[in-house]
């Protein structure tokens, strides 16, 4: 830790020059982890290892170390191994697949020779080891069992095959190649096939000897010796993780050697705890964030030729922090900006869900944009798919450009829908793989509104139109802000923008509309860990936002003193007769003003509006009042929590309306207004309306009869009144499946299939609730045996009991070489400047290499060895989304939307009428009948009762899709899914350097002492046998 001190100035004059950076850290290849701002150490106690956090194997480490690497791992499965030898293939091929990533590709064979492949539909290939590939391999190596037999020469040449044609036809990384053969030792002519491809392949083999039989430690050694890789001798699970890495770190030294190329590598997205970044990621109620890192090389000379990585260093990028940069206010209503990495993957989107209630959702990490946005086909015009494809690619490729495509948007949980018409633009974000997206509906997103209040000339005190307490400001917007906000804390949003309104009056006030930015001082100076108090007043405002907002108020404000001029008596009676309960006005600026009618003893045990609808145009009423506006200019739209007639003892009536500001032919959206009513006073007129006959003819029927049945159906197929109070809220295909059906076949609704591509479903199977214990009732002694004998077996490993009774006298030798950390000059690993043409190429030359063994550094606790039923400590999948509970799944599900003009007829809504037929056996009919009420999203539908057809229940939940399924119940795996879908490669590839082969090390210290042992017992034996 002593020789990493000196990073701590370079930290704090990182966060000097950009206040909103998080951690910031430096990791080494041994496990030392420095981070500012610090963070006292948790107390692990009671934590499972898997909750543990261990930084090598995390994307940001890993992918930084060296350049991205195609991987065939070869997992020996033999009849030979024991038990523990077959749980140390698994616990390596784990750990082995948790040091790669989405830029990264992977397969895994085992010595079986009618399948080499342990995923069937990844014969052949490497598979991008993206989350969903990697979970699918970590699964079946799990359930690794042994094989009938085994042909170590057929895999080995199978591994060859498989990256000779990927690196030959431009597929997978385009890099590093290698192979890592994990057994208890090889067999066959496997000498022959490394020196036949030797001559044509730049693949490194890197080998790892399971068990504590360390007879073949010499060929082990030699394979690895003489192909550019590694070895290392697996006696148990300690220190595993340092082991497997080791293969990383060869795979750097190229990278090390050239000192003068730092790659900067951009994480996936994560979930990432608030407070501790040491414990696992993937928390629930972590914030989602990207890391940007950068290997850190040994510059020292030695006497011996090495080239060590010293470790990664890195920072923490908050997507909320991202998401600033393109302002919401600056898209509108129902537009949208997003980021897609080289990948084709989204690193934040609105339609992005990473979590699902009380559970990190299964692969969230790789999300691809084909999955999360829906093109708007059918079986006969599949153009907006083609268009969303070339919208990727694009994307991916970072060109600049605009296209424009109709999708399909969910709204209010996925139970509505909604076609539009977006324009996309899209530009790259330099040094980066990430492109930037922007999406605006094409009907009405094209032109904002402009209004600004020139708060500096204005002649009125400001904060006047701030007054009371029935105001709110978006939450999330930032209006102003201070770059320190450590320093200055502030209750609510509202407080904040009241502070530098205030502020804006004094003399010598600044807008800071950009970031500031500290000019860089040399680190290590005696005023660096200061300076940063002398800032903490510094501030950024956005100013159009700001005096937007001020715009805003003095508009509504005007607006308040209008309404108070009407004459209570007038205003009293029509509150009292519809129940109004609040008025409100949304404007773009994310001003929210509301005004109480009614008393608290009337709402009910709800929460106030303004406590669940402080965010303006993100609002759900928000966005379907700017849409119904162009369906419908003068409408409202109406709507009523989902199904409140059971779930809410007083529920309300929302009724919105936009207001559009046009000019030369062209509308910007402003504000929306709104009003809440009680439920109750609006269905007692309904009733009372349709219960009476009006006009001189009279009327046979009325809804108060029992022959009918009326509903008020909103433009989603919601119920918003019946005369079953309890249908409130209800889905109405719910309620009459078989009259749903008849409107979409009659157009009057359209149904629109949505595919939930972020699914996650439960197995079937919870925790403790095996039906099979039913019918076994000796299972628990079974069980019993079991673990007795398993705890016996575990405690003779351990205590290395047969080396009590059978000593070899053969132990592993220290490496006597300097540790790589001591005295380390600071002066000399400072980070280069980036080389223009790095050499690139294979070495077909034998040679030798090693990595450093740093016994200055306390080993890593060991690893618990995952069995056949329990591998929660590897990959993120197992421990993290509760395996055996919840498992990634695609869904449908049918919505539906009004389709108005179907009801219009000649510019006028009359009634369509419709009937059913032969629905019961006597052939009786049964007719309905749908009118549109106007300046609404309302259709009034009537239904005759008297034919008893069958009713059918539709439901809006959405359903898994199913697949193919396997004799053990489990989804097949689809092969095709996201494997063919193009993506980039990013950075430099640098897997090649001409003075690698200097370096002579490859292998552990032991292997050497142990070869030479077997030599001299083998000479021994000779004489003494003759």
């Amino acid at each position: 830790m002593e020789w990493t001190e000196n990073l701590d100035p370079i930290f704090v004059s990182n966060y000097e020059m950009d206040p909103v950076l998080s951690w910031q850290y430096f990791g080494s290849t041994k496990g030392t982890l420095r981070r500012f701002p610090t963070l006292r150490w948790p107390s692990y106690s009671g934590l499972s290892p898997s909750a543990l956090f261990d930084y090598r194997l995390n994307p940001w480490f890993v992918e930084a170390a060296t350049s991205a690497k195609d991987i065939v791992i070869i997992a020996d499965l033999a009849s030979t191994l024991s038990d523990y030898k077959l749980s140390l293939v698994r616990a390596t091929t784990l750990a082995a697949l948790d040091t790669l990533g989405a830029n990264d590709f992977v397969n895994v064979l085992s010595l079986e020779s009618s399948n080499y492949e342990i995923v069937p539909c990844f014969k052949e290939v490497i598979v991008q080891a993206n989350e969903k590939n990697l979970r699918e391999l970590r699964s079946a190596v799990t359930q690794l069992k042994f094989g009938a037999s085994s042909n170590f020469t057929g895999a080995l040449a199978r591994a060859f095959d498989i990256l000779h044609k990927f690196n030959r036809t431009g597929q997978g990384s385009q890099c590093n190649q290698a192979i890592l053969i994990i057994t208890d030792g090889p067999f066959g002519p496997y000498k022959e096939v490394l020196q036949h491809n030797k001559p044509h392949m730049p693949v490194r083999v890197f080998t790892y000897l399971i068990g504590k039989d360390d007879s073949n430690a010499a060929d082990m050694n030699w394979i690895a010796c003489n192909n550019k890789g590694y070895f290392e001798h697996i006696e148990d699970t300690r220190n595993l993780r340092e082991k497997v890495l080791n293969y990383v770190l060869v795979m750097a030294r190229p990278l090390v050697m050239y000192q003068t190329d730092h790659p900067v590598y951009w994480s996936p997205v994560y979930l990432a705890s608030k407070v501790d970044n040491l414990k696992a990621t993937d928390t629930i109620d972590g914030r989602l964030m990207t890391t940007v890192s950068a290997p850190v090389f040994d510059r020292r000379n030695h006497s011996e030729r090495v080239a060590n990585l010293l470790g990664v260093v890195g920072m923490d990028v908050y997507i909320d922090d991202l998401k600033k940069l393109v302002p919401a206010y600056k898209l509108g209503a129902n537009g949208y900006s997003f980021i897609l990495d080289n990948n084709g993957h989204v690193l934040y989107h609105p339609d992005f869900r990473p979590t699902q209630s009380d559970s990190v959702r299964p692969q969230y990490k790789t999300v691809d944009l084909s999955e999360i946005e829906l093109p708007d086909v059918d079986a006969n015009n599949k153009v907006n798919n083609t268009l969303l494809l070339e919208l990727r690619r694009e994307m991916i490729e970072q060109h600049e450009g605009e296209t424009v495509l109709k999708v399909k948007t969910h709204l209010d949980n996925m139970r509505r829908v909604f076609t539009r018409k977006y324009k996309y633009f899209y530009h790259p974000i330099d040094d980066t793989p990430y492109s930037l997206g922007i999406a605006l509906p094409e009907s009405y997103g094209m032109y904002e509104l402009l209004g600004e209040e020139e708060i500096k000339l204005t002649q009125f005190n400001i904060t006047e139109y701030f007054k009371g307490k029935n105001w709110k400001v978006h939450p999330d917007w930032v209006y102003c802000e201070y770059n320190y906000g450590n320093e200055h804390s502030f209750k609510t949003p509202e407080a904040r923008v009241l502070h530098f309104l205030s502020k804006t009056k004094r003399p010598g006030w600044k807008w800071m509309s950009l970031r500031s930015r500290m000019p860089q001082r040399e680190p290590g100076t005696s005023q660096i860990y200061n300076t940063w108090r002398k800032e903490k007043d510094s501030h950024y405002c956005d100013k159009n936002l700001l005096q937007s907002l001020v715009f805003d108020a003095l508009v509504t404000d005007s607006l308040e003193k209008l309404s108070g001029q009407v004459p209570k008596a007038d205003k009293h009676q029509g509150h009292h007769m519809f129940g109004v309960m609040l008025t409100f006005i949304a404007t773009r600026s994310g001003l929210l003003r509301w005004r109480d009618h009614g008393t608290n003893t009337n709402r009910g045990s709800e929460p106030h509006f303004s406590e669940t609808n402080k965010k303006a145009i993100d609002e759900v009423w928000y966005k379907r009042a700017i849409d119904q506006h162009n369906i419908e200019p003068e409408s409202f739209v109406f709507s009523v929590p989902f199904n409140s007639g059971t779930g809410l003892d007083r529920p309300l009536i929302t009724a919105s309306h936009a207001m559009f500001v046009e000019n030369k032919g062209h509308r910007a959206a402003a504000a929306v207004v709104g009003i809440q009513f009680q439920h109750s006073s609006i269905a007692s007129h309904f009733i009372n309306i349709t219960s009476t006959c009006t006009g001189t003819t009279g009327c046979k029927k009325t809804c108060a009869s029992d022959d009918l049945d009326c509903y008020v159906l909103d433009n989603n197929g919601f119920i918003i009144i019946s005369e079953q109070s309890h249908h409130t809220g209800q889905f109405f295909g719910q309620t009459d499946g078989t009259i749903m059906d008849s409107l979409v076949q009659d157009g009057i609704y359209k149904k629109i299939k949505i595919l939930d591509n972020q699914g996650a479903c439960h197995n079937g199977i919870e925790p403790g609730t095996d039906s099979a214990s039913v019918i076994r009732p000796f299972q628990p002694v079974v069980w019993l045996v079991r673990w007795i004998f398993g705890r016996l077996a575990w405690l003779a490993i351990e205590t290395q009991i047969y080396h009590i009774l059978f000593p070899d006298w053969i132990g592993a030798q220290d490496d006597d070489g300097d540790p790589a950390y001591a005295d380390y000059d600071d002066k000399d690993g400072t980070l280069g400047d980036q080389i223009d043409k790095p050499m690139m190429g294979d070495d077909n030359d034998d040679d030798n290499d090693s990595v450093n063994d740093y016994k200055d550094v306390p080993p890593t606790p060991p690893l618990h060895v995952p069995s056949m039923k329990n591998a929660e400590f590897f990959g993120p999948v197992y421990n993290r989304t509760q395996p055996g509970v919840i498992r990634t799944c695609r869904k449908a599900v049918d919505l539906y939307v009004l389709q108005p003009n179907r009801l219009n007829t000649s510019g006028s809504f009359n009634p369509l009428k419709g009937k059913l037929t032969n629905c019961h056996a006597t052939g009786c009919e049964r007719p309905f009948s749908v009118q549109k009420i106007p300046h609404s999203n309302l259709i009034l539908l009537v239904v005759d009762t008297l034919c008893p057809c069958g009713s059918k229940q539709l439901s809006i939940e959405p359903q898994e899709v199913r697949q193919e399924i396997d004799e053990s119940g489990q989804p097949v795996y689809s092969c095709q899914d996201q494997n063919n879908l193009f993506r980039r490669r990013t950075g430099k590839c640098i897997n090649y350097h001409p003075e690698e082969i200097e370096i002579k090390q490859c292998g552990s210290s032991s292997a050497l002492l142990v070869t030479s042992y077997l030599i001299l017992l083998s000479m021994i034996t000779a004489i003494w046998l003759t």
